[in-house]
């Protein structure tokens, strides 16, 4: 382990040339060999217009045929079973794409996910927000009128009395019809039990509740003494209302959260513009404990120019696009192909306003005689000013084109207005009573993947329950007085609405970085973008490290270079916040916990550095806290298989973004893959965003322990028969993840001495074998810094552990 006051980086392996330039290559390849010659197998998956992506089953043979389907760089869901006969993993692929694969020779399963899913879950999203509303408008308007009416302005909804460990807690809901305006808390009054009197037992407040910009209801918790009978709330205007108090479900006795913990925020899925919203709503609301921080570098944007492409056959097919985004007039603008009917009639181009007529030329039978390169330079040279024109995907434009009826340049864009159009910020809230770098550091972000929805629920899920339960758990206001958090929800929000509202399957950016001799079309759209997850700098597609293709329709398209993307420059800066250093990466889906190696390179599998024992260590204890804290919400369980080394557990994922914390930063950084499909029903929805933010919260708690840790570990000696003759093992122990360095020529021991090191992937310390009576000289130091017996290992102290290596007598 380096000098903890040292600073800490990783040095990129070296890759051999050749094998950098030949994962440059997009292939389809056979699956019998992990490596194909490019000539053999030229095949690039490109999505056809309009055609929907399932989730479908891929039935692999083993490890080195799901490495040659990641080499295709087919759009792979993070899902990958391994069972003994065989590895089953999920790819999203349309028709065209999965007969692709079969003829590569892949074997496909079942189709496990439909767009028709996702459209059910916008559905219910927006039934549940409009349901709300007009729940809203009727309670209002059933309450307007004289104040004489019986009505009341305020209805109580629950009332609920339940135990947690030895505390006793009076939850409560209610519907206020100003709620949707006014921001004002309401009190509670409780008795102290049966035939006693409101305001005997005490009051409590409860807070509004708005989700998605809609008020849904007041609600609160608070500890009492006793079980309340009856509460009553009087509403800003004086109305009052009163309800009898039920029994609720005991919580567990092992539960972490205090007394009055306040928790479940989320109630439906939400689009990037309403993360954003809801974060800037937390900020104003607690402005002493959280700010809004607006990342340096905007989005390309939710915006692409008006396209279209006239004609059938390729090579007579002409590609059109707008000069101007489709919002900024390029939709305004057409494009007719006419036959003149005439004889002997120059190929001529008028612009009339935002309509571009062709009249093709003909010959001295009437007959159509210009081809698709002939129109496509007319185009570009009578309406350069509002298009550009090319012939399709590289085709020398050689066949004649057919007339067509005019047509209507489109972006292929459905937002509503109230989703920008412009270059988008990036937005997240830093949380902390102090902000100023001066406490350790926690970043949470997600949806560096566009159709991953739950997993930003669960960033805004923990953001409402650190600053909603401050002022009143001491646990909580633990962290936030010790810790210096940032919460990015979406990393990706142009993905992230274009997957909401035009192609669910979206897993990149939108940026389109496709040349005209290639997919850069208006039939390719949904094929677009890059890969966020694959685009930062360390053990990259640019390193020659696998699991990234340079196809820029690839479902793990690299980007031209590192950081090519705004996205990817944001959570870079957000990384270089010297007191970073612990991460949480979320995404979906799978149910995996992991952790960097993430990548290694073809062939030999040759990884990224792997964490020392000692690091190692480190991220299993912690990993051990978080599931355990995970697993406490309904007992689901992320399995030990699926725990561990990205490479290890998945497959190689070349430019991560948890690779580039992990070796760059030195930041201890972990991926969630929440849950086991993208866009789940709402119910698994919402279960999986309270399960995986008690996981985040406890990464906070993880956070604040190594902030406090000054106790200093312990190290042992054992020693035991060798199969070695006059040679005996010998092997360390730590009391906690500790890094051992050791010497066997007496001299004292030094950061630069030999390191104890791990015996292989996935197991514990190595077995030193060593003559038997050698002399050991060692010390132990864990990842906060702690040296035992505050040895300073600089050559000169003289208290570090000493032991002979011979057996235990008896």
């Amino acid at each position: 382990m380096r000098d903890p006051s040292a600073p800490r980086w990783r040095r990129r392996l070296p890759v051999p040339a050749a094998l950098a330039a030949a994962t440059a290559v997009v292939l389809l390849v056979n699956p019998a060999s992990a490596v194909v010659p490019a000539a053999e197998r030229p095949v690039e998956l490109v999505r056809v217009a309009d055609e929907e992506a399932n989730v479908v089953e891929v039935l692999l043979a083993g490890t080195a045929q799901l490495d040659a389907l990641v080499a295709t760089g087919v759009d792979l869901d993070h899902h990958v079973t391994r069972t003994e006969n065989g590895v089953v993993a999920h790819a999203v692929v349309t028709a065209s794409e999965a007969a692709a694969l079969t003829r590569a020779g892949f074997t496909l399963g079942e189709v496990l996910h439909r767009p028709a899913d996702a459209r059910a879950r916008i559905a219910e999203r927006e039934a549940t927000i409009a349901g709300h509303a007009a729940q809203n408008r009727e309670f209002a308007a059933a309450t307007r009128g004289p104040v004489a009416s019986a009505a009341s302005d305020v209805k109580i909804i629950r009332a609920d009395y339940y135990t947690s460990g030895t505390s006793q807690i009076l939850s409560v809901e209610a519907k206020w019809a100003q709620g949707q305006t006014a921001a004002d808390a309401l009190t509670v009054e409780r008795d102290s039990g049966p035939g006693t009197e409101i305001g005997s037992g005490g009051t409590q407040t409860i807070s509004r509740f708005v989700d998605a910009g809609v008020y849904l209801y007041h609600r609160g918790a608070a500890p009492v003494t006793s079980r309340p009978d009856r509460v009553r709330i009087t509403s800003p205007t004086g109305d009052v209302a009163v309800a009898q108090v039920r029994e609720w479900l005991p919580t567990p006795g092992d539960d972490p959260e205090g007394p009055g913990y306040q928790k479940d925020f989320v109630t439906s899925y939400l689009t990037p513009t309403e993360l954003y919203a809801r974060i800037h709503q937390l900020a104003a609301e607690f402005p002493r404990l959280a700010e809004i921080v607006e990342l340096p570098h905007r989005t390309n944007g939710y915006r692409r120019h008006a396209q279209a492409v006239l004609g059938a056959a390729a090579d007579s097919r002409v590609a059109v696009d707008s000069l101007a985004w489709g919002h900024e007039g390029g939709n305004d603008i057409s494009v007719e192909l006419a036959d003149p009917g005439t004889a002997d009639t120059p190929l001529s181009v008028t612009v009339a306003g935002p309509a571009v007529r062709v009249t093709l030329g003909t010959d001295g039978a009437g007959a159509v005689t210009s081809t698709a390169a002939q129109v496509v330079a007319a185009l570009n040279a009578r309406a350069g000013t509002l298009v550009r024109a090319y012939t399709y995907r590289g085709s020398a434009g050689a066949g004649m084109v057919a007339p067509a009826a005019r047509t209507p340049l489109s972006d292929g864009l459905s937002a509503p207005a109230s989703v920008s159009r412009d270059p988008h910020p990036v937005y997240a809230i830093r949380i902390g009573k102090h902000r100023d770098g001066s406490k350790l550091g926690v970043l949470a972000y997600a949806q560096e993947h566009a159709r991953e929805w739950v997993p930003p629920l669960v960033t805004v899920e923990t953001a409402e329950r650190l600053l909603r339960n401050y002022a009143h758990d001491g646990r909580t206001r633990q962290l936030l007085d010790n810790l210096d958090i940032w919460i990015a929800p979406s990393i990706n929000p142009d993905g992230g609405h274009y997957s909401f509202y035009d192609f669910n399957s979206q897993r990149k950016n939108m940026t389109n970085h496709c040349p005209t001799t290639g997919a850069a079309d208006f039939l390719a759209r949904n094929s677009w973008g890059v890969d966020n997850n694959r685009n930062y700098t360390e053990y990259s597609l640019f390193d020659g490290y696998s699991g990234a293709s340079a196809s820029c329709t690839s479902g793990t398209y690299a980007g031209p270079s590192e950081l090519s993307e705004p996205e990817n420059r944001n959570l870079d800066w957000l990384a270089s916040r010297p007191n970073i250093r612990f991460s949480m990466n979320l995404h979906s889906s799978g149910n995996y916990f992991m952790w960097s190696p993430g990548a290694y390179a073809l062939p030999g599998r040759v990884s990224a550095p792997r964490p020392t024992l000692a690091e190692e260590s480190a991220f299993w204890g912690a990993s051990s806290r978080i599931l355990a804290a995970i697993k406490r919400h309904r007992n689901m369980a992320v399995t030990p298989a699926r725990t561990g080394p990205i490479s290890d557990v998945l497959y190689s994922a070349a430019g991560n973004s948890g690779d580039m914390l992990w070796y760059r930063y030195g930041i201890y950084a972990w991926n969630f893959e929440v849950g086991t499909s993208f866009q789940p029903e709402w119910d698994e929805a919402h279960a999986e965003t309270l399960e995986f933010a008690n996981g985040l919260v406890e990464l906070m708690r993880v956070a604040r322990d190594f902030a406090q840790d000054r106790t200093r570990p312990r190290s042992t000696l054992a020693v035991a028969q060798s199969a070695t003759p006059g040679m005996v093992d010998v092997t360390f122990s730590t009391s906690e993840p500790a890094a051992v360095f050791y010497t066997l020529d007496r001299a004292a021991p030094t950061y630069a001495s030999t390191l104890y090191g791990s015996a292989g992937i996935r197991e514990g310390g190595e077995t030193l074998t060593v003559p038997a009576g050698s002399r050991i000289h060692w010390f132990s130091v864990d990842s906060a810094g702690n040296v035992e017996n505050n040895y300073r290992p600089d050559g000169n102290g003289r208290n570090y552990r000493k032991g002979t290596a011979v057996l235990p007598a008896g």
